[in-house]
């Protein structure tokens, strides 16, 4: 038989729904959501959102790009997870204050008087004496004195009886404003999260998927990619050339872009901007002109960097600043030196404007695309070698040396020298199977240690560095000195009689079996060079689809017909021969054009020599016969504003001074409750008194506080 002790007490049964609840308003819960906020705020500011794919798949590699986008990283503050983490933190704190508010506020107006005056001995913080007053006397001097120092007192009188002593428990409170600090605070994560889900993507994202809008990536702009003109709630872009007027902003979002109309229109009339020594931007600003097309009223104003417009509820920042659509003329110039002396059609086009037609190639039309136009250019130019050293002669250095193609127009390091190179232009050039190179062309020569060069860069894809051909300007500054010279190249007959001149001039009079032989050489390594010969091929080897040219068909030569042990010297005397066979060929182009001939032993001319040998072996790797040099242009600025309508602004603004206040509240206040009972001394006539305090925080202030409170209450007849 077995007695009710042995019997197990069942533990009473907990619902899921009370385990939820529990989990939701626990500050553990709150605190981890937070952590994970903190943790993705971090990354977002690391992570630059809102980017191009090709610019993070470049930074990330294509593997990591595509993962971290498929977390939403590139747009963190709109991804789905952290809005939800946003909303499970506003709902976890807000049942967190609802369930600890209501005792805090009950705690907050008691003074706990009730206290039994034996608890008292459990203070660390107490005292006992006695004072000479009667008790009525020593409780209203001892109120008194706590009023008079800020403390909230309520007294209880106990008349004794069942065993409790007579007398009366004065309860004094200072500090109560901690508790309140606790519900700031708890608030405060409330507010802000509420106004950063207002003013986010949030509400556009619902009304998208409550209106079934589609956003656009581009081309005509349909009423389904169309929100509300009374939105309550964006964060969008404006962009206005100067002249024009705009109402019409658009939002980014992950899959596209949604238009968001402003109920009045922006017109800009100037943008302004000032530069650094750099290049870079010190300041713009736009003057623009509100049209309020309700009113019939105009306004007038200038947008600046942290210094934005506010009009009927629409903030207008300026974010930055683009190409407005600027009027360039462009004039094409073949490499190879077709049409030199004579002026070409121009290409008139506007950047960022509709392609226009170029040319046509095997595969089809090629069109050319106006990409950017750049006024100013800082560039660093300073001169890696002294200001005194010989320039390079192509005649004393190793073939293999030469062979640098289409390099990058960067400087080594060293001292800087920030110099405004003048305007450029950039555009691509399409096929029609839509692949499509970038260039830069640069307007006027660059001065590069001592040599005007003509910069003409490209490159294959946006996520490259452009590589610059580097064409040596002539004594005119300009190019057509280089052109000549390689139109004269790809003539035979000037070649050859360039060779004529060069043996009969390099060889001794007397020694004529050595001009016939210096006749050989020149002619081969001039041929070579202008790409009319290939090098010789082994059995078997595939021949080349076209001659190479350039220092790299001479490379190519010598290695096929050198021996390993001969080629360095051997390479030497190749580019002395040739450099002597161009020299010649530059005079005779200068001698049809009606031109002076050059003399060899000028700096000038030996360094335009070396460049040009340089620039026609690299212009064999230049991907298009043509080049669209800047002949002239309109620059035509635009403005690129972000409009905003936030009105959980204000929400955040309470929220962070509550922030404040509760922060403050919790940490700088302290809170400290004081507790004297006072009872009759029968046998001396005067009042015993015990005290004691406690505080929130237990620091050297307030062992001080109490030693003044017990040395007042019990002066001056306290008796330890």
């Amino acid at each position: 038989m077995s007695s009710l002790a042995d019997t197990p007490t069942a533990l009473p049964a907990r619902s899921l729904r009370g385990d939820l609840l529990e989990l939701l308003s626990s500050m553990r819960f709150a605190i981890s959501l937070l952590t994970v906020i903190c943790v993705a705020s971090a990354i977002g500011t690391v992570v630059r959102q809102g980017e191009p794919a090709t610019n993070y798949v470049e930074q990330f590699g294509p593997f990591w790009a595509e993962v971290y986008g498929a977390l939403g990283l590139y747009r963190i503050y709109s991804s789905p997870w952290f809005l939800l983490i946003l909303a499970f933190l506003v709902t976890s704190t807000s049942l967190c204050i609802a369930r600890n508010a209501p005792r805090i506020l009950v705690d907050f107006r008691n003074h706990k008087e009730g206290i039994r005056e034996q608890a008292l001995n459990a203070f660390h913080h107490r005292a006992e004496g006695s004072l000479a007053q009667p008790l009525g006397e020593a409780q209203a001097r001892v109120q008194q004195l706590l009023s008079s120092t800020g403390w909230s007192i309520k007294s209880q009188v106990r008349t004794g009886g069942a065993g409790k002593a007579a007398g009366v428990m004065i309860a004094a409170r200072l500090g109560a404003a901690n508790k309140l600090g606790y519900i700031a605070a708890h608030s405060a994560i409330v507010l802000v999260c509420v106004g950063g889900l207002f003013d986010g993507d949030l509400i556009v994202k619902v009304q998208a998927w409550a209106q079934n809008l589609q956003p656009f990536k581009g081309g005509q702009v349909t009423e389904q990619s169309r929100l509300s003109v009374s939105n309550p709630a964006y964060r969008a872009q404006l962009f206005v050339a100067e002249g024009q007027r705009s109402n019409s902003a658009v939002l980014n979002l992950d899959k596209g872009m949604l238009l968001q109309p402003l109920p009045f229109e922006v017109e800009l009339k100037k943008f302004n901007v000032d530069y650094y020594a750099t290049g870079m931007p010190k300041r713009f600003a736009s003057d623009i002109v509100i049209h309020d097309p309700r009113t019939n009223t105009t306004k007038t104003a200038t947008v600046e960097v942290n210094h934005p417009v506010v009009y009927d509820g629409v903030t207008i920042f300026q974010s930055s600043f683009e190409d407005g659509g600027s009027q360039v003329s462009l004039k094409p110039v073949f490499l190879n030196g077709e049409g030199v002396g004579t002026q070409p059609g121009l290409i008139h086009g506007v950047v960022n404007g509709d392609a226009l037609p170029l040319a046509s190639d095997a595969q089809g039309q090629v069109k050319v695309e106006i990409t950017g136009l750049r006024v100013i250019n800082v560039e660093n130019l300073s001169d890696s070698a002294g200001a005194g050293e010989d320039k390079t002669d192509v005649r004393g250095v190793n073939l293999a040396d030469l062979s640098k193609h289409l390099g990058s127009g960067a400087k080594p390091p060293g001292d800087k020298k920030l110099v405004n190179v003048g305007p450029s232009v950039t555009y691509k050039l399409r096929d029609a199977a839509g692949q499509a190179r970038e260039y830069q062309n640069y307007m006027v020569p660059v001065n590069l240690n001592g040599q005007a060069l003509f910069l003409l860069g490209v490159r294959d894809t946006p996520s490259d560095n452009f590589r610059f051909l580097r064409v040596p300007a002539d004594e005119n500054n300009s190019m057509e000195g280089w052109l000549r010279l390689r139109q004269a190249l790809g003539d035979e007959a000037m070649r050859r009689e360039a060779v004529r001149r060069f043996s009969l001039n390099g060889a001794p009079p007397d020694r004529p079996e050595l001009a016939a032989q210096l006749a050989v050489s020149a002619q081969r390594a001039l041929d070579l060079f202008a790409g009319a010969i290939v090098a010789p091929r082994e059995e078997g080897e595939p021949a080349p689809t076209q001659a190479s040219g350039g220092l790299q068909a001479l490379s190519d030569f010598i290695e096929k017909v050198v021996p390993e042990a001969q080629r360095e010297p051997t390479s030497e005397t190749l580019v002395r021969i040739l450099n002597g066979a161009l020299a010649e060929l530059m005079n005779l182009s200068r001698e049809k054009a009606g031109l002076p001939v050059l003399s060899m032993e000028l700096d000038s001319t030996r360094a335009f020599m070396t460049q040009s040998v340089l620039s026609m072996s690299d212009a064999f790797l230049y991907p298009v016969p043509v080049v669209l040099m800047l002949d002239g242009f309109e620059q035509r600025q635009a403005s690129v504003f972000q409009v905003t309508r936030t009105p959980g602004r204000n929400v955040v603004y309470l929220g962070c001074v509550l922030l404040i206040v509760g922060v403050f509240a919790m940490l700088y206040i302290r809170e400290r409750r004081l507790w004297v009972w006072l009872h009759s001394d029968d046998a001396g006539g005067g009042t015993q008194v015990r005290m004691a305090l406690s505080a929130t925080r237990h620091t050297l202030d307030t062992d001080a506080e109490f030693e003044r409170l017990k040395t007042a209450v019990l002066a001056p007849d306290a008796r330890a």
